[in-house]
């Protein structure tokens, strides 16, 4: 929940439902996105919603959509620019990396999707990765919509309940996520490792057209 000084409270006052559903896009799946503070504004967004600021049905519809339709972009920019991408030698392209995430999002990639949803700065590149790796296509949207609707859902209906039951619930959703996310990228780690660990011919295959 990566803030960089932006105030979930004064961003939500500025723009509004739109501006929210705006922010939770972009950070979704453009680049540019990745220093907003879209946890803690949907948990916010929820909280003003439970204090009858804001429409809940409608701003837990909204994010769901713009978190689903900012991931989609963000596949369509890895997909479109992934062949220039690699045919730059950067360390980040080198064939062995490149091999490596190829096998890591063909075995582990949806479960990446879904768990990075819940990842500050890691959910805005995800998509994009999935998209250069070129992950299946049909296999991403499933997992982008399951990853959008618990995050982009999820999130605002849980500031949304604790904001109606618990008071100063907000200084806990730090922990919380900290939490569920941490046993979530558990087996995710272990794969990488495991990857990591393979000879390096292992890895040192054609790669997909």
């Amino acid at each position: 929940m990566i803030s960089f000084g932006l105030s979930p409270d004064s961003l939500l006052e500025t723009f509004g439902t739109i501006g929210l559903f705006a922010i939770v896009f972009i950070e979704s799946g453009l680049l540019v996105g990745f220093f907003l503070p879209g946890d803690s504004l949907l948990f916010t967004a929820g909280l003003l919603a439970s204090q009858g600021e804001l429409n809940f049905p409608v701003i837990v519809v909204g994010c769901m959509i713009s978190a689903v339709l900012g991931d989609q972009v963000g596949y369509s920019i890895g997909r479109k620019a992934g062949p220039r991408l690699l045919a730059r030698e950067r360390w980040f392209t080198r064939r062995r990396h490149v091999l490596r995430a190829e096998r890591f999002f063909a075995k582990r990639g949806g479960q990446a999707v879904l768990v990075a949803r819940f990842v500050p700065i890691v959910r805005t590149f995800v998509p994009v990765m999935a998209g250069i790796v070129r992950m299946p296509y049909r296999k991403f949207v499933g997992w982008n919509i399951a990853g959008g609707a618990l995050w982009g859902g999820g999130v605002t209906t849980a500031g949304y309940i604790l904001g109606e039951t618990v008071p100063s619930i907000d200084r806990y959703l730090l922990p919380i996520i900290a939490v569920i996310v941490a046993l979530s990228l558990i087996p995710v780690v272990r794969e990488l490792r495991r990857i990591d660990d393979e000879p390096e011919d292992a890895v040192d295959e054609p790669r997909p057209a």
